[in-house]
């Protein structure tokens, strides 16, 4: 009778033990289809960097798990000589549009170079006796989303010096849309410098391609680029970013909505800066038709002194509403009609945003959403031909 029931349980371990296994293995499978940024691919450029003297573009999102990049290549002998800092900062706490200063990582004794506020290019001087410069960011795929102005900037002052860039490719989380209007270069600023859409379908790398195969660098110069690939990556997969990109991006809803909500910038209408959920909800403090309420409150890290600080606003609750894929015009427009003082619901940066007058004027002149995109169309279809020679993915 025990050696019966010894063999009963063995009958009923096996299946259960291949049940797992098999689990396992898919599991396995899955992890390893998913997306695998270039940094963590080590391999494939510490060679590269041996015995050289670097110079990096980073932040907070330059990291290999839970480890800074700047901290790995220190760990295998690379002499990095000067980290440059983006908006928001090094570490990523600085407020949007807040002067990043330059100084002294108190974690590492590296000294920063900030490259968003009066100095938004590195110059010679901060160039010298650097035989290579690293770009590795995590960007959104927004046009207006200015580490891909750093990044320009860097190519130019690069080719000028005549040092390689290394770019570190992240995939991009809104990397399977190509919307909005193509922006016209009269407009050009640092929150948009190339003739792409608001959301270009681009990684880093292929922006980077793009920007030396069309010359859009100053006097058509050309950087020498060394670009290392995602591993995994198609611009159809999603892509939950690890780390923030930047204090007001907290959460996938937020990255995937803001290039439709970042265009309320260039309004009188809060989106949210200052609460727990920016980018994901709207709204103004004379809107009270509206049952959704929030009150901007002083976030430091995030919003300092957020619009309407203090102040209970009326809007919308975006997290709770099915937002279109692509560029949305549908609440830009809604709250148009809905704001009592219409010449005060626009200001001069939405031009700048929006890449082209147009945007506005046909807003105002009761365009509906379909039209208005409808107008965007011809040029999409231009880019596309033009985006199609620098995919790598």
């Amino acid at each position: 009778m025990i050696q019966t029931a010894n063999y009963n349980f063995i009958g009923k371990l096996i299946p259960l033990c291949g049940l797992f296994f098999t689990i396992l293995a898919n599991a396995c499978v899955a992890q390893q289809k998913s997306p695998i940024p270039a940094a963590y691919q080590t391999t494939e450029y510490l060679t590269y960097l041996k015995g050289k003297s670097v110079g990096m573009v980073v932040n907070q999102t330059s990291t290999i798990g839970k480890t800074h990049l700047v901290d790995t290549l220190r760990s295998h002998g690379i002499k990095i000589k000067t980290v440059f800092a983006p908006e928001h900062g090094f570490r990523g706490e600085a407020d949007a549009g807040a002067s990043v200063k330059s100084g002294m990582d108190e974690k590492t004794g590296l000294p920063i170079i900030s490259l968003y506020g009066a100095n938004k290019k590195p110059t010679n001087e901060q160039l010298q006796d650097l035989d290579v410069i690293i770009f590795d960011i995590q960007d959104v795929g927004a046009r207006f989303y200015t580490y891909i102005s750093t990044m320009h900037y860097v190519m130019e002052a690069c080719a000028e010096n005549d040092i390689p860039l290394l770019i570190l490719d992240r995939p991009n989380p809104n990397g399977m849309h190509v919307d909005g209007p193509i922006l016209e270069m009269e407009h050009q600023s640092f929150v948009g410098m190339h003739p792409i859409p608001i959301l270009h379908g681009l990684t880093v790398g292929e922006l980077a391609q793009m920007i030396n195969g069309e010359k859009w660098l100053k006097n058509e110069l050309q950087c020498k680029l060394k670009i290392i690939k995602n591993k995994n990556y198609k611009h159809n997969d999603s892509y939950s970013l690890p780390i923030k990109p930047s204090p007001n991006l907290p959460n996938d809803l937020s990255i995937a909505i803001y290039p439709s909500l970042c265009l309320f910038e260039g309004t009188v209408i809060s989106v949210g800066r200052g609460t727990e959920k920016p980018f994901q909800q709207i709204g103004h403090p004379t809107l009270n038709d509206f049952e959704h309420t929030f009150t901007p409150v002083s976030m430091p890290g995030s919003s300092v002194h957020p619009p309407f600080e203090d102040q209970k606003c009326y809007g919308i609750d975006l997290g709770i509403k099915d937002f279109e894929e692509g560029i949305s015009l549908k609440y830009l427009i809604e709250l148009y009609s809905a704001f009592p003082e219409k010449d005060k619901y626009f200001n001069n940066f939405l031009t700048k945003l929006a890449g082209t007058e147009s945007l506005r004027h046909q807003i105002e002149a009761g365009f509906s959403e379909e039209e208005i995109k409808m107008s965007w169309q011809a040029g999409l279809e231009e880019y596309k031909e033009m985006r199609a020679k620098y995919l790598m993915y």
